[in-house]
Formats: C-alpha cells, sequence, structure tokens
C-alpha cells in the first residue's frame, strides 16, 4: 500500500468513527514496547535537526505532555541536545511536565506536518494549551523553521518499522484530507 492506494474509501473509516480507532488499536499494546521506538524517534529527529535548540531557546530542557486525546497514552517530549526523552506514560500515570499541548491524533498530525495555524487550532479549542505557553509557543517556533515535514522525520526513526509506519503515517494524512 502506498499514498496513492490510500485513495480507496472502502478501507478508511469515515472521518467521525476513526476518532476511537487509535485508542482501541493501540490500548492492548504494552508500553515497553513503545519506549525504545519512541527514544530512536526523538534521537532521529533531533540529529536531522539540530536547529531546533536556537529556537527553542529557553525551552530547551522544558518538559512537554503530548496529549492525543484519542490514543490511550501520553508522551513526555524533553528536547534536550544532549539527553533527549520521547517517553510513553498511561492517562492514569501523569509525569511532571512544563507544559501541555492536547488534541486529538490528526490535529496534533497536523502540527507537525505544518498544515494548519496552531493559533486557529487553539482558537477553536480544537488544540489546549496548558502550563509554560511561552516554551509552547517556541517549541512550536522550532518546529515551524525545520525544513520539511516532521512527521516524515519521525517515521523514519521507526527502524525496521519504518515501512509499516510509513503506510499507517499515509492513511492518516488521507484520513485527515477526507475530514477537512
Amino acid at each position: 500500500m502506498n499514498a496513492d492506494s490510500v485513495d480507496d474509501a472502502r478501507f478508511l473509516p469515515q472521518p467521525g468513527a476513526f476518532r476511537d480507532v487509535p485508542r482501541m488499536a493501540l490500548a492492548p499494546v504494552p508500553l515497553f514496547l513503545l519506549q525504545p521506538i519512541l527514544q530512536r524517534i526523538v534521537a532521529g529527529v533531533v540529529r536531522c535537526h539540530p536547529e531546533l535548540f536556537i529556537r527553542l531557546g529557553e525551552g530547551v530542557g522544558k518538559r512537554f505532555l503530548i496529549d492525543a486525546t484519542n490514543l490511550p497514552f501520553v508522551m513526555l517530549l524533553r528536547l534536550d541536545p544532549d539527553r533527549p526523552l520521547l517517553r510513553a506514560y498511561r492517562r492514569g500515570q501523569l509525569p511532571a511536565h512544563d507544559g501541555r499541548i492536547a488534541g486529538s491524533l490528526l490535529t496534533l498530525l497536523d502540527l507537525v506536518d505544518g498544515n494548519t495555524d496552531s493559533d486557529a487550532l487553539f482558537f477553536t479549542r480544537k488544540l489546549v494549551v496548558e502550563g509554560d505557553t511561552g516554551a509552547v509557543v517556541a517549541l512550536r517556533n522550532a518546529m515551524d523553521d525545520t525544513e520539511g515535514r516532521l512527521a516524515d522525520d519521525v517515521v523514519s526513526g521507526f527502524g525496521p518499522l519504518t515501512w509499516p509506519a510509513a503506510q499507517v503515517l499515509a492513511v492518516l494524512r488521507e484520513i485527515r484530507r477526507r475530514c477537512q
């Protein structure tokens, strides 16, 4: 399956039906299986985009809770050039964090892909930002300055699972396109 074959609507959930699919699909996955993949992803993004730290400024080392509201877990992101971290936590065990960014998986994908205005998402309440908003804005600005799509860089961090992850990303992008 490639991005072109995603056009067959028979294989895609309807926009409203998609909301709970990620939670149901990932609920049984033990988090310890995700941790090495997440760590590889953040290390790859940091390696490919050292310019992130220039724009992050005082946000370097801050802990961002990334809350894709339709996933069964949240992720803690710390962008530190020496010790980057991306780790999953169950919803009942939220880690300490400086700022929280919450929205549906598709909304967060839009942000990472740079396909939408984060201010518009915030004011339409599709995106929730809490905590150190200055650090969150610095993160957004740093992401906006990266060349290309960060989601593609994230997928390349899946190692031997890069191809299936790229297929999932293509399906998510198509679902997002159809929902707009």
